[in-house]
This record gives C-alpha cells, sequence and structure tokens, in this order.
C-alpha cells in the first residue's frame, strides 16, 4: 500500500474527527508557515511629537544651528516655549554673542532668557509692537543661511513626509541629513 497523499496545509489538531476542524495553527497556512509579523511585531510606543496645525498632521523641527541641537514639538505647539529650552540647554556664555533668532521667537521672555544667558538676540519686533527695539539689520540679513539648510532638509524625502513615527527615529535621521549637508 502506497501512502496517503498529505496535504501542505498544517497538520490538524489532535482530537478532531474532522479534516476542516480547528488546526493548530490558523486555517489556511501551509505547512512551516508562521504568524505574520502583524501579529507578533513590535508596538512603537514613544514620544511621537506629531501635532494637528492648519496643514495636517505636522511636527515643528527647531534647530540651534552652532552646534546642531535639535528638539521636535507637535504642530500645533508654539516655538517659543521650546526656543526657550534650546536656549537653557546651550547654557551661559562667557562674552556676548550674537543669536539670530526667527519671528516666533522675538517674545520678551525668549529675549529677556537670551539677554541673560549672554547672547544679544537678534531678531525685529514684529509690526505690531508698541515699543519697538534696534536689531543688527546686516547681521539678520545672514538667518536666510537657516532658512536655505531647512530648504536642503527638506530635500529628504523621509524628512518632509515624516515617514517615521517615533520621534527618536525621526531625530535620528535629521541628525544625518545635517551630516550628509556638511559633508557635501
Amino acid at each position: 500500500m502506497s501512502p496517503e497523499p498529505r496535504s501542505r496545509l498544517c497538520p490538524i489538531a489532535t482530537g478532531s474527527d474532522h479534516p476542516r476542524a480547528a488546526r493548530s495553527r490558523r486555517v489556511g497556512q501551509h505547512h512551516r508557515q508562521g504568524p505574520s509579523g502583524w501579529d507578533r511585531g513590535v508596538k512603537k510606543n514613544g514620544p511621537q511629537a506629531i501635532g494637528r496645525s492648519r496643514g495636517g498632521w505636522t511636527t515643528k523641527i527647531h534647530l540651534v544651528a552652532a552646534d546642531a541641537r535639535t528638539a521636535l514639538t507637535p504642530g500645533q505647539a508654539h516655538d517659543a516655549p521650546e526656543g526657550r529650552t534650546l536656549l537653557q540647554r546651550l547654557g551661559k556664555r562667557p562674552c556676548p554673542i550674537p543669536l539670530l533668532m526667527d519671528r516666533a521667537y522675538e517674545g520678551d521672555e525668549t529675549r529677556q532668557l537670551a539677554v541673560e544667558l549672554g547672547y544679544v538676540p537678534v531678531v525685529p519686533p514684529k509690526h505690531n509692537r508698541r515699543a519697538p527695539w534696534d536689531y543688527d539689520q546686516v547681521l539678520y540679513k545672514r538667518r536666510n543661511e537657516i532658512e536655505r539648510l531647512f530648504r536642503r532638509l527638506k530635500g529628504f524625502r523621509r524628512l518632509f513626509s515624516r515617514f517615521d513615527k517615533l520621534d527618536v527615529m525621526f531625530l535620528a535621521f535629521i541628525t544625518f541629513a545635517l551630516i550628509v549637508d556638511g559633508i557635501r
């Protein structure tokens, strides 16, 4: 007698009399086929800094260009609080150094913190300020170098479309993109 031809589907669970009864694996899986990665995948838990703003789900990148310190905030968050946090991480300077800032960081608290830490804030006042201040307009024109850096970073598709869910991975790729930009 020749042996019965074996089905390529997984063997039937013990104690079952019916050929289509519950199997040890999922119904329809072939021999040596395991569960998909979806079932055993690692969840992506951690800070994500993805927020809803007018443009959809976004993330803001804050950058101190002098030493490439970066921080992420959700799209709906204001820039100034994170800017103050980055300034505090930089620490106090022994001699005054000009600090070129975007208008989003022109608030009184941020400018006062910059002065306390030994920086000279170079930021124009908003047009609706009651008491505007003087600033170095020639030096402020160099801020376009930072804007051009962000434009070059947006050349990386993975950055401008935020493929990474977790902040850690997104910051790692920002660092990689900054290194590549520095090598060019």
